[in-house]
């Protein structure tokens, strides 16, 4: 098996090399890309280091069975052909394939064989938030088909890379020493503070990353169901949550909701208000699953019900998804 990282710097390429190792995913050998500033560096994977090579149109890629992409749309656009040319299967982690009609969109606890059917090459790894939310949605759609979402997230810098997480740490240091914080990732300081626009805004009023939110939960799911997103950043190093109300075709109870969450591929349930034991990103963070809580009826509606969730969006909602996809891939012998 021959494994290619493109955008290995990156706070979702270095994730990457992590989870491929934790995960003991079977690489005989590992090729590393990316940008002119970045080749020429070397990262250790498995007692080697490994040199990164500039990514450039050739046959680099020859050889090559799975391909793991982060460095961006327009990279991701400009040489996808370069990549899957010779057969590799490129997973990819921008926004700018998942939409596509012949790319299929895929979180492997929901829609797995989806991935079978990719006359690209390319797998669309879904926005972080999206994935994060369909995994709980599947536990509910099984026993009721659901209907309506309205979704608030609270997004962690994270979300906007290596640099982003470097600002937000930054900005405490220079706020408590008394200088002007340095406001460069964001659109307004992130330290003490929240922010609710996450991506540009859109001719009705929501954000690229809420609409996306509407968009990809409709294609993975396969659904009819309408999505109304609010995504909001806020000082948080690394993990996102949301709070999630659903409108089923029935009714569903709190208890049944637990049974299905407690039963379900990549949940944890930790959904104990009595003793104070709910999902917080500050202990999510570098843990695989999705932690779901807070599970409750919604009061405004028969049919409604309210959740929280929370898991780590650099890993679950980037990097892991990805690879969860490739060992699917390996599982039945597609690649």
């Amino acid at each position: 098996m021959k494994v290619a990282i493109v955008g290995v710097s990156g706070a979702v390429g270095q994730e990457f090399l992590r989870v491929l190792d934790e995960r003991d995913f079977p690489i005989d050998e590992l090729a590393l890309f990316g940008s002119a500033r970045s080749a020429g560096r070397t990262y250790a994977f498995r007692g080697k280091q490994i040199t990164v090579k500039e990514l450039k149109h050739g046959d680099d890629f020859k050889g090559i069975d799975v391909a793991f992409v982060s460095a961006g749309g327009s990279i991701s656009v400009e040489f996808a052909g370069t990549i899957t040319r010779h057969g590799a299967v490129m997973i990819d982690n921008s926004s700018a394939f998942r939409m596509e009609d012949d790319v299929p969109l895929v979180v492997p606890e929901v829609n797995a064989a989806d991935a079978l059917n990719r006359p690209r090459g390319i797998i669309a790894n879904p926005n972080c938030t999206t994935i994060q939310m369909v995994v709980a949605l599947k536990a509910i759609e099984k026993i009721s088909h659901i209907k309506r979402v309205h979704v608030s997230t609270y997004q962690a810098a994270s979300g906007a890379g290596a640099t982003a997480m470097a600002e937000l740490v930054k900005q405490y240091e220079q706020l408590l020493k008394g200088e002007e914080p340095t406001v460069e990732k964001f659109v307004y300081q992130l330290a003490y503070n929240l922010i609710p626009q996450v991506d540009v805004f859109t001719a009705n009023g929501y954000t690229k990353e809420e609409m996306k939110m509407y968009n990809e939960t409709r294609k993975i799911m396969h659904s009819d169901v309408e999505v109304s997103a609010t995504c909001v950043r806020v000082p948080v190093i690394r993990a996102h949550s949301e709070t999630i109300w659903v409108e089923t075709e029935r009714p569903v109870g709190v208890e049944e909701a637990r049974e299905a969450f407690a039963g379900a591929e990549g949940i944890v349930l930790q959904d104990d208000p009595a003793n104070k034991d709910y999902p917080m990103p500050l202990f999510v963070a570098g843990e695989d699953p999705v932690y779901v809580g807070r599970i409750r009826k919604d009061l405004s509606n028969p049919n409604g019900l309210t959740f929280w969730t929370v898991s780590d969006q650099i890993k679950k909602g980037a990097a892991l998804n990805a690879v969860q996809i490739a060992e699917y891939l390996v599982r039945v012998k597609s690649i």
